[in-house]
């Protein structure tokens, strides 16, 4: 791979990471799904990129079933979820933001660890993939624990599904099929969120973890 389809590769995968430093520093629903939208562009746009560079054309349906899915009908969905539950439009984090955020690139700095040391024998444009890929899935996972509102958790769940299509976009010879496979397991588990937000704010009247939680404390009483 010559040295411009290298550094658009890095690039695309930086970006993917860079936002979901963005997700974990908001505070309000709409810019997170905001926010999320522009990492689903990012990673269309990588693997799109990827197909080219790689000469792989079954990599530009992977492009575009993140675009359509992730970049507007999940986005668009949420939004309207968000609307017609009347959710409160604010997200409180169980951690400061300093905190996430020093949490978060304490996370990067394991998955480099992690990653780079057992993919010797691979390229350093994999090498790079499977790194960033394995910090977007820890900072996913990081959202949904630090973050209390249920529709936080939903989209910091929807950005480990991110992390997971970059390492298979950035692997050569990935086969369609895989990604094909996680691109219905968005699918999948966005309707069973869906299902859970309704469910949950039916039955609690909140999508506030915390006093969900406090709820369940209550009862056991």
């Amino acid at each position: 791979m010559n040295d411009i389809a290298y550094d658009a590769s890095h690039l695309f995968g930086t970006l993917v990471l860079m936002t979901s430093f963005a997700l974990l520093y908001q505070r309000r629903l709409f810019a997170l799904l905001h926010v999320f939208t522009v990492q689903a562009l990012a990673l269309a746009a990588a693997a799109a990129w990827q197909a080219y560079a790689h000469d792989e054309p079954h990599l530009y349906i992977t492009a575009l079933l993140t675009l359509a899915l992730k970049a507007v009908a999940i986005p668009v969905a949420l939004h309207r979820i968000i609307q017609r539950l009347n959710i409160q439009r604010t997200v409180e984090p169980a951690l400061g933001i300093g905190l996430t955020l020093l949490a978060g690139v304490s996370l990067v700095t394991l998955s480099i660890l992690l990653v780079l040391p057992v993919t010797e024998g691979a390229t350093a444009l994999t090498r790079e993939d499977l790194a960033l890929s394995l910090s977007v899935v820890l900072l996913g996972l990081l959202m949904m624990i630090s973050r209390r509102n249920a529709v936080s958790q939903v989209v910091g769940f929807m950005s480990i599904e991110n992390g997971l299509i970059l390492a298979a976009v950035g692997v050569a010879g990935m086969p369609l099929v895989v990604e094909m496979s996680i691109a219905f397991s968005v699918m999948v588990a966005f309707i069973i969120f869906g299902i859970f937000l309704f469910q949950i704010r039916e039955r609690f009247e909140t999508l506030d973890m915390r006093r969900i939680e406090s709820f369940r404390g209550e009862a056991g009483e």
